[in-house]
């Protein structure tokens, strides 16, 4: 059988620093760009919309009530107007789209999620994660999310997976996406990733990201786009208004992250933007994708179904299940087909 040559696109893009509006019209330029110039697939960071909280890592919890409240304000919906626009856009261009944003729900006004989907050149969605778990000081803003987006997309193009941050870290939610015949994986991340007073630095932010996404391309045999935020002067300035002389240093000086891809050894390949705003392209022949199988198949021969065996659940996971009372008792045929039914969602 023989796989399609792509051309892939990845915004290295700052967003309009905590506006859902203003930076929803953004993303929708750059995917107008981005398909003028023959890219298939277009990749955007993580919460791109409206912005990645950066402030939960310059100053204590008490001081981030206001920025938190703002984020709420601006994180969006799965069925809201914005993604509605991006949606139309992707089907209107016949391109792809992965989106990172901070996803809100009608059930809990404080309550977002880390999340990422992936949109069909029709126009439909094709795959919503919610990031399974917050790092670090992420977990000041963002719930832990649920498996029920750990699939991949079986388009034109080839099978897309996604995975956001520190999840490409996780072995099984790496390996879940394989498992799928993942042949181009998606890598989202934040524009700086702040962990220790610069000149202590534990963490090359560069280096820990091509680490991750390389192993997901060496491991799953699949070309890798490793998209990353830009921060501009808008988020530098919003970021550092009336910030005490240490976290300036911090956002002044902590290694910012780049955009690059990869092919199915995890060697770079294409385009690489670090330090100015742009789109980042590449071309991924999925050929390439067989030959490395044959040294290693983690999903085929090269594993032992029989000492192994891996189970995901994903189901999505609600607040509550609601038996409604609609007129008959608990015993009548209607009500036990009303819980059979409640229960085989739950298995």
């Amino acid at each position: 059988m023989s796989y399609p040559t792509v051309k892939v696109a990845a915004a290295h893009a700052a967003p309009v620093y905590m506006d859902k509006g203003a930076t929803t019209q953004k993303a929708l330029a750059i995917i107008e760009e981005a398909a003028k110039n023959g890219a298939e697939l277009v990749a955007f960071p993580e919460s791109f919309i409206p912005g990645f909280p950066v402030w939960t890592a310059l100053w204590a919890p008490i001081y981030n009530h206001e920025w938190f409240k703002r984020m709420a304000e601006n994180s969006i919906r799965i069925d809201g107007p914005e993604i509605a626009l991006i949606s139309a856009t992707a089907k209107r261009l016949g391109v792809i789209v992965s989106l990172g944003f901070s996803e809100a729900t009608p059930i809990s006004v404080g309550c977002l999620w880390n999340s990422n989907i992936i949109i069909g050149a029709d126009g439909k969605l094709l795959v919503h994660h919610r990031k399974l778990v917050p790092t670090f000081y992420e977990k000041l803003v963002w719930s832990s999310g649920d498996g029920f987006g750990l699939r991949v997309a079986d388009t034109k193009i080839g099978k897309i997976g996604a995975l956001i941050c520190g999840e490409n870290t996780n072995p099984l939610a790496r390996y879940a996406l394989a498992a799928e015949g993942e042949q181009i994986h998606i890598s989202a991340w934040p524009a700086i990733w702040p962990t220790r007073k610069p000149g202590v630095q534990n963490f090359d932010n560069v280096a820990a990201n091509k680490i991750r996404a390389g192993g997901v391309s060496f491991e799953n045999k699949a070309f890798g786009i490793l998209c990353s935020g830009f921060m501009d002067s808008v988020m530098f300035d919003a970021l550092s208004a009336g910030a005490d002389p240490a976290a300036l240093e911090v956002l002044e000086k902590s290694p910012r992250a780049a955009t690059m891809f990869l092919d199915p050894t995890g060697a770079a390949l294409g385009d690489m933007l670090q330090k100015e705003e742009g789109i980042a392209y590449a071309s991924f022949n999925l050929n390439d994708c067989v030959e490395p199988k044959q040294f290693h198949d983690i999903v085929g021969y090269y594993n032992r179904f029989d000492v192994f065996d891996v189970s995901i659940n994903r189901r999505r996971i609600t607040p509550a299940t609601f038996i409604d009372d609609i007129g008959y008792s608990l015993d009548s045929p209607e009500a036990v087909t009303a819980a059979e039914a409640i229960i085989k969602r739950q298995q």
